[in-house]
């Protein structure tokens, strides 16, 4: 594996921009910190940058790549929202974002690599939130994850199947950085990324949707404040920001920095608190009448959006490129088909899902 690291380069006899960023990640970085300069390097071999870090570069790929611009019309929690203040799949990625370099900074932990990660981390998430991650994961053979999904965006989809080329720890991060409604804090090593700034965004993650998903669902009116539950509000606060702040505050003061690295840990308390906050969201919000039913509606969407392809091969071909912009190989790789659709199907926004559906199933008059 190629080790994208920038010992010893210079131009002119100098050192470059990128060397006086890896020395200055040296001094000033904790120990425990994953340092640019020791990458475990990229899946393919690729000529230094003389300006960026390796995690520097990552990050900008992930930003420039259509993956990422088509979050901003994918949905968090509320389909489709018409409200201009919810958040949609970007605006959650940004937040991530931001709580990850927060307590990578508090940390003495690398920023760089902990954004890459945050940036990347749901660019494999399927239109109309988990209900389209559902519908696919129980009609694609072999199961669908919007974790591998993301991994397979930057491995494969992305730059015309070239894929970004991102660097292992990145790559890693963004593979493990999830697990539904599993552990915030994952108890067994496979499951964890295998950097302290891997495993912070996992935490970051949950961190965000928690304190975001409630304030929309308030917004909305989907619920009250006066409903939610006495013990979070005290610890947490009412608003976004005390929420936020809170839960930010408790995983800095409670991680632990030990001979055998940082270990990241949320309070029994907070942690008490962040589990009766997601229970309570997963039973008032995401399983809200108002919000399933229109679920339900997506969930048949997707469900006969990836029917049709599977039966019609040119119909699919044809629609992809118009999505994608570009042709590939179906038989790329070895890669089924079914695969190629879920690709697809994985890859749109909500309007061109609902766009799309229009026009294949619904009459049109005949002029």
């Amino acid at each position: 594996m190629y080790i994208d690291s920038g010992t010893g380069l210079k131009v002119n006899g100098t050192l470059t921009v990128r060397d006086e960023l890896e020395l200055r990640e040296k001094q000033i970085l904790s120990p425990h910190a994953c340092l640019s300069s020791e990458t475990r390097g990229r899946r393919f071999r690729t000529s230094p940058c003389s300006i960026r870090t390796a995690f520097q570069r990552d990050r900008d790929r992930i930003v420039y790549s259509k993956a990422f611009r088509r979050l901003k019309h994918k949905t968090q929690v509320f389909l489709a929202p018409m409200g201009d203040h919810y958040r949609t799949r970007l605006t959650h990625t940004l937040e991530v974002a931001e709580i990850s370099r927060t307590i990578a900074r508090a940390l003495r932990l690398n920023e760089d690599l902990t954004e890459a990660i945050a940036l990347g981390h749901d660019l494999g998430h399927t239109p109309f939130g988990h209900a389209g991650e559902t519908v696919l994961n129980e009609i694609v053979p072999g199961g669908f994850s919007h974790c591998r999904q993301s991994l397979r965006v930057v491995d494969v989809l992305e730059n015309g199947g070239r894929g970004l080329n991102l660097t292992y720890e990145v790559r890693d991060g963004i593979l493990k950085h999830s697990k539904g409604f599993g552990n915030i804090i994952p108890k067994q090593p496979g499951e964890f990324a295998q950097t302290a700034e891997g495993r912070i965004v996992r935490i970051a993650d949950v961190i965000a949707y928690l304190s975001h998903d409630l304030d929309d669902a308030i917004r909305s009116g989907v619920i009250k404040q006066s409903l939610v539950p006495e013990g979070v509000t005290r610890v947490l606060g009412e608003t976004h920001s005390s929420r936020i702040s809170s839960m930010i505050r408790d995983v800095i003061m409670t991680t632990k920095v030990t001979s055998k690295g940082i270990e990241l840990d949320i309070s029994p308390e907070m942690l008490k608190t962040m589990l009766d906050l997601r229970a309570f969201l997963y039973d008032n919000v995401y399983r809200a009448p108002q919000v399933h039913g229109e679920f339900e509606k997506a969930r048949k969407i997707l469900f006969e959006l990836y029917g049709y392809f599977i039966k019609n091969k040119d119909a699919f071909l044809s629609e992809r490129k118009r999505l994608f912009e570009e042709e590939r190989v179906i038989e790329d790789g070895g890669t089924p088909y079914e695969r190629h659709v879920s690709d697809f199907i994985a890859g749109m926004t909500d309007r061109y899902a609902l766009n799309l559906y229009t026009k294949i199933f619904m009459p049109s008059s005949v002029v």
